[in-house]
């Protein structure tokens, strides 16, 4: 390992920390060097708080002076609700700027970099940017393509099963998955279940974790079947979004909204369309989705090809049971030839469980 890499890999853990406070900013690290001493460290804690670089320059001090900066993404080069991250590295001092990776918007990547070098600033592009890359999978889409990063999250036994014949299904997975699982959910915007879940379970669909934050609940009902006291209704726990489609009960819709419940129609003509779904939670600044549906639902977004990342907690057990529901249904593949295949794939023991993560890649 370089010095760059020693040095860039501690701005990465800097930035992980703070996973699931951000958004929909991104995760964002800095540390800065001086002589071969750290005198700056800093990590991005909150959207519309400093950046990375501004916590580090300002704990360096006048040691910042001729130093070397080491930022996980490119430094920022436009005034938002904090000033240009760029210009402030040139009225530090520094010297020496290593990136991880460049911005990925399209319309700003580059221009960071454009300021420093104008200002006789040495840059480096390119230490750990594919560990840079993966960390902020989230933001990379989001501000790219303006909808929001949809992971699957199932618990599923060896052969495939969510629940038996009967429906019950506490519980498939061990109790460190599970806390495994409201780790997810803090570190997601929005939690999405179908109705059947909601009104079969009665789910909170919240973050039972010491200081975790409670994600958007995101309700498909197509018909606003729902009943007024499911928790997602009465807990006020978290905000609950119904998406519909156009097959809906207008006066359940305005008993809802009564309830403090948003609606939001979608053109499905039986069912709710997903593509419109992650275009209005984009809109409203979600960039990140943790779907946690049954076999419908999630054969939805995989038919659709919506899902970038699969988290699958496996438990070693057997159901059988050619009644007993999959966590994918719908009407699947004719082909095997067909079949999505997950890549860059990783497999986790947790407790007694095994956690899959893989990401699907679509034929087209």
């Amino acid at each position: 390992m370089t010095n760059h890499e020693f040095y860039m890999e501690l701005a990465l853990k800097n930035a992980q920390a703070m996973k699931g406070q951000t958004d929909p900013n991104p995760l964002v690290g800095s540390v800065i060097v001086n002589d071969n001493r750290i005198v700056g460290v800093g990590a991005h804690l909150k959207a519309g708080e400093p950046h990375a670089e501004i916590h580090a320059i300002r704990m360096a001090g006048d040691k910042a002076q001729g130093g070397t900066i080491y930022v996980t993404l490119e430094p920022c080069s436009h005034h938002g609700r904090t000033g240009p991250c760029a210009l402030a590295i040139v009225e530090a001092g520094i010297k020496k700027v290593i990136i991880a990776t460049l911005d990925p918007n399209p319309i700003v990547s580059g221009r960071g970099v454009k300021i420093l070098e104008e200002a006789g600033i040495e840059v480096v592009v390119g230490i750990c940017e594919e560990a840079s890359r993966k960390m902020n999978e989230v933001f990379n889409k989001y501000i790219v393509k303006n909808t929001p990063f949809v992971t699957l999250k199932a618990g599923i036994t060896l052969d495939g099963k969510i629940a038996t014949h009967s429906s019950d299904s506490k519980w498939i997975t061990s109790e460190e998955a599970r806390h495994d699982v409201h780790q997810l959910r803090n570190e997601h915007m929005a939690i999405l279940a179908g109705v059947n879940t909601v009104i079969a379970d009665n789910p909170e669909l919240t973050t039972r974790i010491p200081n975790g934050r409670n994600p958007i609940r995101i309700i498909l009902d197509s018909t606003l079947k729902i009943p007024l006291d499911r928790k997602v209704i009465t807990d006020k726990s978290a905000d609950t979004w119904i998406f519909t489609s156009e097959n809906f009960d207008t006066e359940k819709k305005s008993l809802v909204e009564s309830m403090g419940i948003s609606v939001f129609p979608t053109s499905g003509q039986k069912h709710v369309n997903p593509i419109e779904v992650l275009k209005t939670l984009g809109e409203k600044g979600i960039s990140s989705l943790l779907i946690e549906g049954g076999g419908t639902i999630n054969a939805a977004f995989l038919e659709n090809k919506l899902i970038d990342k699969a988290i699958i907690y496996i438990a070693p057990k057997l159901i059988g049971g050619q009644y007993a529901p999959t966590f994918l249904e719908g009407s699947g593949i004719d082909k095997m030839a067909d079949a999505v295949e997950l890549e860059d794939t990783d497999i986790i023991k947790i407790g007694k469980d095994f956690k899959f993560v893989g990401y699907p890649r679509y034929k087209n």
